[in-house]
């Protein structure tokens, strides 16, 4: 679990290209915020996760290995557990917790967060 990477994944770095092709800037890894988002749009106070599916559980694609069964579940419930903590740490402050799972479409998820990005500048102004 040490190996996997934290950061610049595949899917992250796809949708960040996506996102700046739309012409979106924003900020990467947010160390400052609960639970350390992806991708970060602070003006819009949204804060971005590229979530894999097999740790965060995609309720689509998430499936349990077949060795040590019990440990596993136990292990992956407790991420979802956490993710929704995060994302409760970060609405308290007024942030917007976005999921993104790796299976989605780049470019469809960039249109939607460009769509939510576009409805929260708007509003804070």
């Amino acid at each position: 679990m040490q190996k996997m990477p934290r950061r610049d994944t595949n899917p992250e770095v796809q949708l960040r290209r996506a996102l700046h092709q739309r012409g979106l800037r924003f900020r990467i890894h947010g160390t400052e915020l609960p639970g350390r988002p992806d991708i970060v749009f602070p003006r819009a106070r949204i804060a971005v996760f590229v979530d894999g599916c097999f740790w965060h559980y995609c309720p689509d694609h998430g499936t349990l290995p077949k060795n040590n069964r019990d440990w596993w579940a136990a292990k992956l419930e407790a991420n979802v557990v956490r993710d929704r903590a995060k994302d409760d740490a970060l609405r308290a402050p007024g942030w917007l917790p976005v999921h993104v799972w790796e299976h989605d479409e780049p470019s469809d998820a960039a249109d939607t967060l460009r769509s939510i990005w576009e409805e929260r500048r708007n509003r804070i102004r």
